[in-house]
């Protein structure tokens, strides 16, 4: 028996057999939104390896001491080298891997990265029909502690790209035309939907390959798990807090709903699509718009929550149906199981009411 030949298998779903499979449904594609996302996993396997460098990195003294570009809510006090070129903070690292696999697709004409204050605007030799928005390395300050991060994106099609505007970043939710996440934790895992469903997939290091491992992800129509800092709870308004209540003392005897938060938004919402139930990011005396960025962060998660059964509400309207003013915009955002999300917009709608 050839073992050589038995260990190659064949029957195995790789991301880019997915993506080409997904492309052969529709005879007028050109091709463009395959090479796009084989940009993005390119740029995410890259990042995984040097989030698991990290520690090393740190431990033999390759890190240094300050970081000079450290955001208030996010302070990280080091760096990780980068073979070749200069010692660069993890996250700095992450958004340049990011924005040049991105403009090197030649498939983009609007970058929008929640590392940088404006939008990049790809050259026009290079440009092409997408806007991308992302945030390449989520939850950043968990870092140290070996907490699961990830790279959240968005993609966008735009109608004139050879003069591309801010405006066309500057589209609701429902517009995009794909969404998804790369986790980087005890596995790397990249959720994905192009519009049909989610799915996701998980890297095999002797591969050097995404496989498909969660097909068809459905999220669970009601959940037993609430997700919520409830260190802002003194802040919180009425309905949220109304919510939790009934979260930890549920009236006719049901079972209270276990807590769990990890602080980490991918991980957080990970689990929620996984196994079911809310994540929570109110609005609060201290932000009264939400800590989470709209483009980024609100609409791809909406977008994956959606695909897979679930709702994403930002105590107002449909999380989606929000169209965003600015690039680093702000909003609140409930979303998980369908059943547990209508629960708080029954809430919202009795305050209103009165």
């Amino acid at each position: 028996m050839d073992h050589a030949a038995d260990a190659l298998r064949t029957d195995l779903m790789t991301i880019t057999r997915y993506v080409l499979n997904e492309q052969s449904k529709h005879p007028e594609s050109r091709g463009d939104f395959t090479i796009l996302l084989s940009h993005i996993v390119l740029g995410c396997k890259f990042v995984c390896s040097s989030v698991n460098k990290a520690g090393l990195a740190k431990l033999i003294g390759l890190a240094g001491e300050t970081n000079v570009q450290a955001k208030k809510e996010e302070p990280i006090t080091w760096v990780v080298y980068s073979v070749g070129e200069e010692q660069k903070k993890l996250d700095v690292l992450s958004n340049d891997v990011f924005v040049k696999a991105l403009v090197s697709s030649g498939r983009t004409c609007i970058l929008v990265s929640e590392e940088d204050e404006e939008a990049t605007f790809v050259e026009p030799a290079l440009r092409g029909r997408y806007c991308v928005v992302f945030d390449p390395l989520d939850g950043s300050s968990n870092i140290d502690c070996g907490v699961s991060i990830g790279t959240i994106f968005g993609i966008y099609m735009v109608k004139d790209f050879t003069e591309p505007t801010l405006d066309q970043a500057l589209q609701p939710g429902k517009n995009m035309v794909a969404a998804g996440y790369c986790m980087y934790g005890s596995s790397c895992t990249l959720v994905l939907s192009t519009g049909s469903g989610v799915n996701g997939f998980t890297l095999d290091p002797s591969l050097g390959e995404f496989i498909l491992t969660h097909p068809d992800i459905k999220i669970p129509k009601k959940g037993k798990i609430y997700s919520v800092n409830e260190g802002n709870a003194k802040n919180w308004d009425g309905p949220t807090a109304k919510y939790v209540e009934n979260c930890k003392f549920p009236k006719e005897g049901s079972s209270p709903k276990s807590l769990r938060y990890i602080g980490s938004m991918v991980a957080d919402v990970h689990r929620t699509l996984l196994y079911g139930g809310i994540f929570l990011y109110p609005a609060d005396k201290k932000s009264p718009s939400g800590k989470l960025r709209v483009l980024y962060e609100v609409f791809p998660m909406s977008f994956l929550m959606e695909q897979a059964g679930g709702q994403a509400f930002t105590g107002k309207e449909r999380a989606l149906d929000l169209v965003p003013k600015k690039i680093h915009e702000r909003s609140p955002i409930f979303l998980g199981s369908y059943d547990d999300v209508e629960e708080i917009k029954a809430l919202y709608a009795a305050e209103a009411k009165n």
